[in-house]
Order: structure tokens, then sequence, then C-alpha cells
């Protein structure tokens, strides 16, 4: 099978919570170059719960599928495959609600969708050319979420524990590890893996520069 470009070339970068996701995203739209890549995290779809009192939004399964509104995001991925711009939603994780203004992103030679459940959902990773799972030890993963939660989301060392422990943990077991069966490349270590990132950039570079072959979806 041939990719000619015609329409962009979807890359899909999976793992489990602060697993070096974004960082091996970072390390490929700094080799590709920003003009040739549209970064969609699936973390702007979380489903809005501004309806409800706080004291329900802190209790709600933010690490089950059913919390995101991957519908949506399956539609988005299709209009950007088809060169057009989406409206991409904007999520305020500090208060758990959708904001209401949205975010216009354009398509772009490769667009680069990252996400813990973005493996799970087959008619979201059947879209991907490549798919991508960042494998990372559980305790490293802990202390980076712990870290991040409490510096950029507003959590506190205690919410984030109840969290990890009565959902995240479960729900990575339940869906995002047995996910990693679909991945076509899995990275030890994450964007620190040098040499799996260079074969990566490798890749994706083979692309921009022409049609190149690869194995159907």
């Amino acid at each position: 099978m041939i990719h000619s470009l015609k329409q962009p070339f979807i890359i899909g970068v999976a793992g489990g919570t602060a697993s070096g996701k974004t960082t091996v995203s970072r390390r490929i739209r700094d080799t590709v170059g920003e003009g040739h890549l549209t970064y969609l995290e699936h973390d702007r779809y979380y489903c809005d719960y501004s309806h409800m009192p706080m004291t329900e939004r802190v209790q709600q399964n933010y690490d089950h599928p059913h919390s995101l509104d991957t519908a949506l995001m399956v539609q988005h991925v299709k209009q950007l495959r088809a060169g057009k711009p989406i409206a991409a939603p904007r999520y305020d994780f500090a208060t758990y609600a959708r904001l209401p203004e949205t975010e216009t992103i354009h398509p772009a030679r490769i667009v680069l969708v990252e996400g813990i459940l973005i493996f799970a959902e087959r008619a979201l990773r059947e879209l991907m050319d490549m798919r991508i799972f960042v494998d990372t030890d559980a305790d490293l993963r802990f202390i980076r979420r712990l870290t991040r939660d409490i510096s950029e989301r507003g959590r506190t060392l205690d919410s984030v524990v109840e969290q990890y422990i009565s959902t995240v943990r479960p729900m990575h077991l339940e869906f995002v590890e047995p996910s990693k069966r679909h991945a076509h490349i899995i990275v030890p270590m994450g964007g620190h893996n040098d040499v799996a990132m260079e074969m990566i950039v490798s890749r994706i570079q083979a692309i921009l520069d022409g049609a190149t072959p690869h194995e159907p979806t």
C-alpha cells in the first residue's frame, strides 16, 4: 500500500498516564517541524460535567472510555484527514468542565493524536496510519502524575492518590494495557529512548519526503 500524502498521515501516541507520551510527541514535532504537524490530544474531549455540583464532578471516573467524547474526536480526525479545519473543544482540569470557547485547528501533512485510551477505541485507532505505545513502569508513571496534577492541575496530594487507587490503576489494567496489542511500535522509556525515537522520526521523515510504502492498518 502506498501513502501519497494526498491526505494527512495520522499518527497515534498512546500509553499509560504520565508515561511520556507528550515527550515522544514533542520529539516528533520538533523533528518534523510545527508547520508540517497538527497536534490533537484526547484530553480535550472529556465530557462536560459543568451541570453537576463540584462534589459530584470529582467522583466521576475520568479514566473510563465513557468519560471521553470519542465520537466527536473520530469526527474531527476524519475532518482533518479530509483537509478541513475543526473546532476543537477546550477542557479545564481544575473545574472538571469543558470551556465554552473552542480552538480552531487546521490540518497538516502529519496529524498526531495523543491520549491514554486512543487505542482502546476501534473507530479511532482504525483512522491511524502509525500507532505508537509508550511503555513506562507504573511507579515512575505515578510519581510523574502526582507531580503534574499538583503543579499544573490544582489537585491535592490526597486527591491524586485517591484517584489513582480508585480509578487510574484499575482502568489502566482493564483498558490501557490491553490496548498495547494494537500498537505498531512499542517504545520503552518513552521519549528518552533515543534508538526508538530515531527510528520513528526517520520513518516519518521518509513519509514527508515522498510517497512511502507502509503496511495497511
